[in-house]
């Protein structure tokens, strides 16, 4: 088992809470998926949200690019079988969990990378990452997306890597908390 970043979670058991589960089907995970997921959620959330008396659009768009950039990621990233997406909403605070399995080398490179991300200024990182994108079309996996939720969104990210229960490969969960406006 390995932790990076801020795994910890505040959102008390009877905050307001869902589940979702996309399990691989005939058809198959695929991003649509995540952007119907990443939609559907933010309404959700955000309407719950501006019943308190806050900006439905802001709280809206920022459940939408947090929801998105995890799902697609683990989507991306991920061997066959079920995502699991937790999300809880307490007093402006919105927390969300994304889990799935991944290959082992996989999660090595990733883990490297996110050791970059925790151990650097997020702000620096992102400016050189965009530059280091500019000036190589065909790089990727940098990190910009994550990098652009710490940086823009104050977003507060933890990754959880352990064995699956399959034994073949890694069940990964990553967690983020947004403070809504």
């Amino acid at each position: 088992m390995k932790q990076f970043g801020d795994i910890s979670r505040h959102n008390r058991s009877d905050a307001f809470a869902m589940r979702i589960v996309i399990s691989d089907g005939p058809l198959g995970v695929s991003w649509q998926h995540a952007s119907e997921t990443c939609e559907f959620l933010g309404d959700v959330f955000a309407l719950r949200h501006a019943r308190q008396g806050a900006d439905y659009n802001d709280a809206r768009h920022s459940i939408i690019y947090l929801v998105n950039e995890l799902l697609e990621n683990a989507i991306k990233f991920r061997v066959p079988g079920a995502i699991r997406v937790d999300c809880s909403l307490e007093d402006g605070n919105f927390e969300l969990t994304v889990r799935n399995d991944t290959a082992s080398d996989v999660a090595d490179r990733f883990q490297t990378l996110i050791e970059e991300i925790v151990s650097r200024d997020p702000g620096e990182l992102l400016i050189e990452r965009i530059e280091a994108n500019a000036a190589d079309e065909n790089s990727s996996g940098s990190g910009l997306g994550l990098l652009t939720l710490m940086n823009d969104y104050g977003a507060r990210l933890g990754w959880d890597f352990r064995s699956s229960d399959s034994g073949s490969a890694v069940t990964l969960s990553t967690h983020a908390a947004l403070t809504l406006n």
